[in-house]
C-alpha cells in the first residue's frame, strides 16, 4: 500500500469530533470508535473533559462502543478524563502502532472494518488505523485553528506531506 493511501483519511469532518453525529456514524455504518485523546477529545493542557465532550459521549454511546487509546504515557491525566466519560482507556498506545488498537477492537468484540480510528493526527491516528484496516477519521484539533498552526506546526507538516504523497484531505458531508 502506498503512503498516500496510509496516509488517507476515510473521511475528513474538517470540525471537531464533537460534530460527528450518530448520522454520520450509521450512514458509513460504523459500529465502534477509538478515540485519540490528545486535541482530539481534550486539549493536549486540558486534566478534564468539557461539559459538551460529556454531552457528545451520551449521545453517541447508544450509537457505538467506545475506547480511549492514547500515546500520551499519563495513567493519572488519561484515566481521569477516561473515568469521567466512563469510558475504557488505554495509554502509551504508541501509534502508528497497531498493537494497542487491535486489543481495543478486540475488546468491543467487532469487527476491525466496523470499527473507526478517530483522531486529529496524519501521522499518528490515520496511519495506524489504517494499517490495522479500520475507517479513518480525521478531525479537527480541540483548540482554536489559528492557534493549532501557530502551536501545532508538525501537524500542518503532516497535512502538507500528505498531500504531497496523494492524499486528497478534502472535507466530506
Amino acid at each position: 500500500m502506498s503512503w498516500g493511501k496510509l496516509l488517507q483519511p476515510d473521511l475528513v469532518l474538517g470540525n471537531s469530533v464533537i460534530n460527528l453525529t450518530p448520522d454520520i456514524l450509521k450512514k458509513y455504518d460504523i459500529k465502534g470508535l477509538v478515540l485519540d485523546v490528545d486535541e482530539t477529545l481534550v486539549p493536549i493542557t486540558a486534566t478534564n473533559a468539557s461539559p459538551e465532550l460529556g454531552m457528545w459521549v451520551k449521545e453517541i454511546q447508544p450509537v457505538v462502543s467506545l475506547w480511549l487509546a492514547s500515546n500520551n504515557l499519563s495513567q493519572v491525566r488519561i484515566g481521569r478524563i477516561a473515568e469521567s466519560l466512563n469510558l475504557p482507556y488505554i495509554t502509551g498506545a504508541a501509534k502508528p502502532s497497531r498493537r494497542k488498537l487491535r486489543k481495543a477492537v478486540t475488546a468491543m468484540n467487532l469487527p476491525v472494518e466496523k470499527v473507526a480510528m478517530v483522531g486529529d493526527r496524519l501521522f499518528t491516528d490515520v496511519l495506524a488505523g489504517n494499517r490495522l484496516g479500520m475507517f479513518t477519521i480525521l478531525v479537527e484539533p480541540m483548540v482554536d485553528a489559528g492557534e493549532a498552526v501557530r502551536k501545532y506546526p508538525v501537524r500542518s507538516f503532516e497535512v502538507w506531506v500528505s498531500q504531497a504523497l496523494g492524499a486528497t484531505l478534502k472535507i466530506k458531508d
